[in-house]
């Protein structure tokens, strides 16, 4: 245990004893220095805390100084009764409130009693109550707001959670502190009783025990009394000041101190408005000289305080020029030009609009709104879009970076609209011809005069915004097996573990490694299916993982348990599913030229065979396209994988599934095969 930890013991220990053993009086001296030192200490740092958390024990520091203080009552009552002295502090603040006169120093004593009792405790508590209440109140709709923010990839899990403890931690903070109050005002009443008890059994015992006159005795003990009630009621005021500071607190990133000069002073003018309206009360019989006085200086500080700000407001070029050759030279500067933005999207400056709210633009919505619809189809949380103006693009262009990577141009019309053929060109609608960038569909920029014309065509008519939203969705689809690296892995998996803590223990670290899971995941994405259902996969991986480590292999077995997914996804809620089937000659010469390492399994197929087999499933790709049907390539769950391999760089947006990755409910329909001759 740390000595200061021990210490603090030893002082709750020590406290007990006072309630019981008597106190010499130059011990109750250094006890009550002690006790105002603590009192100041208190106040200062509630004062230069920026939010009431950053000082979460104050409830129960309430309690011990409370605590303190009473056991300082006790003994310097028992001390005062007893023998007339409670030490050399005591009989000083006595003495210098009172002087000569008993009857106006314990006025004065009473109105400092009424000031703390009535207006700083009473306050306090009822401050520190509904404090409570509105903290527990608006712990829904907090708890809401960061659901929100989670689900649309403003923050990650690890962010939220942190925001969920802090929210408990402030319901639990003013909960204790509207307890807290209430130690507060008790002390306040036990010290107004003590006060009394000790003037009255104080007078009995020095008219009647010690056979003083009634003089005497007043002079005594209202003298101790009131010295002993000031060295009470003074820490006592100082703590229930602090505890109306931290309630009343609001989170800023300046302490009390700072806040309170800043936000008075913020306005010179009303400085003026002030030192003239007490100006003008010298016209009047108060003297003439102070109130002057203080006008010249409410007009001055509001002066340098105007000058102060004018200088603020307009920096000399020199200073800028050192502002910026220190950001230079800063380290923190150079470490910030290797950071890479997962995502970028720039824009030449004639697409600013898109981006600027204030000009109507709504791309930072379509963003999030993008990325909440990705979070919710592939189930990962796609990185924060980095959005920003690039000068050296053309006026109307766009690119999309991935890792620093350009993946994806285009170029928009802002002031045109982009219509979309039905099929057939239409000569007779005036447009730019162009392309849609996101499907490579033929289309033509028209201007608005033109819209109403496009659609009674048949046109798919959409916005330069809409335009650009679906671009960008499309890529970063491609592109998601990409963007989950390890530490995106190892996010999903501390997510999974919040529900399914046994399942994720079996499967990782041992026997698969978090860049084993981030592999099977990727190779899922890459084929564009959604890792969402993690329960499922992991299960997967549980079962098959003590088997084999190979990923492509795992991915497969995956592939096939998520086969209601695959299935109502290519199948579209149909009852049939047209394929292209591999014959099984085919099959069979991939399988004889799969070759197995220790590394894992790769096809190693002569030349002339593999254009025999792309030959075949261009002319059925083609006849697809012709038909409108989009291409799946259906064959055996062992060379699958292979298949897709051979056919990635030629035909990467075929999709090539398995028997084993479709529902047995679903029929399926041979509407072309893929041969080797």
């Amino acid at each position: 245990m740390k000595a200061r930890d021990f210490s603090v013991l030893i002082g709750v220990i020590l406290i007990i004893v006072m309630l019981v053993i008597p106190l010499p009086g130059w011990l109750l001296s250094i006890l009550i220095l002690i006790n105002i030192s603590l009192a100041l200490i208190v106040i200062l740092v509630s004062m230069n805390t920026t939010e009431a958390l950053q000082f979460s024990v104050f409830p129960s520091l309430l309690l011990l100084l409370t605590l303190f203080r009473l056991g300082l009552n006790v003994s310097t009552t028992r001390s005062i009764l007893s023998e007339a002295d409670a030490g050399g502090v005591v009989e000083t603040f006595g003495t210098f409130v009172i002087g000569d006169n008993p009857l106006v120093g314990f006025v004065v004593f009473v109105i400092l009693v009424i000031i703390q009792f009535l207006v700083i405790t009473k306050g306090s508590e009822r401050v520190s109550e509904v404090a409570a209440r509105f903290t527990l109140d608006a712990m829904p709709g907090k708890q809401m707001s960061i659901d929100a923010d989670l689900n649309a990839g403003m923050i990650n899990e690890h962010q939220a959670k942190e925001r969920r403890e802090k929210i408990e931690h402030e319901a639990d903070f003013y909960g204790a502190m509207d307890g807290a109050s209430k130690f507060v005002k008790g002390d306040a009443i036990a010290g107004i009783v003590i006060v009394l008890i000790n003037i009255i059994f104080g007078l009995i015992i020095g008219m009647v025990q010690m056979e003083l006159s009634f003089a005497e005795a007043v002079n005594i003990y209202m003298r101790l009394t009131v010295g002993d009630g000031l060295v009470s009621q003074i820490p006592a005021l100082l703590i229930a000041t602090a505890t109306g500071i931290v309630v009343t607190r609001v989170a800023s990133n300046s302490n009390l101190g700072s806040a309170v000069s800043e936000q008075l002073l913020r306005y010179p003018t009303l400085l003026y408005i002030a030192g003239g309206t007490i100006f003008f009360l010298g016209l009047t019989p108060i003297n003439f000289f102070l109130t002057t006085s203080i006008a010249s200086v409410l007009i001055g500080s509001a002066y340098m305080l105007s000058r102060a700000k004018t200088k603020e407001s307009e920096p000399t070029e020199s200073d800028e020029d050192d502002a910026e050759t220190d950001q230079m030279k800063s380290p923190e500067n150079v470490v910030g030009l290797i950071n890479m933005d997962p995502i970028e999207f720039e824009f030449g400056y004639a697409l600013i609009p898109l981006a600027d709210s204030n000009q109507g633009g709504d791309l930072l919505d379509r963003v999030v709104m993008i990325r909440r619809q990705l979070a919710i189809e592939l189930g990962i949380v796609i990185p924060v879009v980095r959005i920003r103006d690039n000068i050296q693009l053309n006026p109307n262009a766009y690119r999309l970076k991935i890792k620093g990577n350009e993946v994806a141009k285009g170029e928009l019309l802002l002031d045109h609209y982009l219509a979309m053929s039905p099929g057939m060109e239409d000569d007779d609608l005036e447009g730019i011809d162009t392309v849609e960038p996101a499907f490579g569909l033929p289309a033509k920029w028209i201007g608005e005069d033109f819209k109403d014309d496009a659609e009674m065509s048949g046109y798919t008519v959409v916005d330069p915004p809409s335009v650009v939203s679906t671009h960008i969705t499309e890529i970063i689809k491609k592109y998601a097996h990409e963007l989950l690296g390890r530490q995106e892995t190892q996010q999903l998996i501390d997510h999974l573990k919040e529900s399914y803590p046994i399942l994720v223990e079996e499967v990782t670290p041992e026997p698969l490694r978090v860049g084993d899971v981030q592999k099977v995941l990727a190779k899922l994405l890459r084929e564009q299916v959604s890792i969402k259902n993690l329960p499922v996969i992991f299960e997967t991986l549980a079962d098959f993982a003590k088997m084999t480590t190979d990923t492509d292999l795992l991915a497969e077995y995956v592939r096939q348990s998520l086969s209601a997914q695959i299935t109502n996804y290519h199948a579209e809620n149909r009852n049939q599913l047209n394929v292209v089937t591999v014959s099984g000659e085919v099959e069979k010469l991939i399988a004889e030229h799969i070759q197995q390492t220790e590394h894992g399994s790769y096809l190693a197929m002569d030349p002339e065979s593999q254009q025999k087999i792309i030959q075949s499933v261009s002319e059925n790709v083609e006849q697809l396209s012709l038909q409108e049907e989009t291409p799946i390539i259906l064959c055996s769950p062992t060379v699958r994988m292979y298949m897709k391999q051979l056919l990635d760089r030629f035909f990467p947006q075929v999709t090539v599934l398995s028997y084993n990755e479709l529902e047995p409910t679903i029929e399926i329909k041979s509407i072309g095969m893929v041969k080797a001759s």
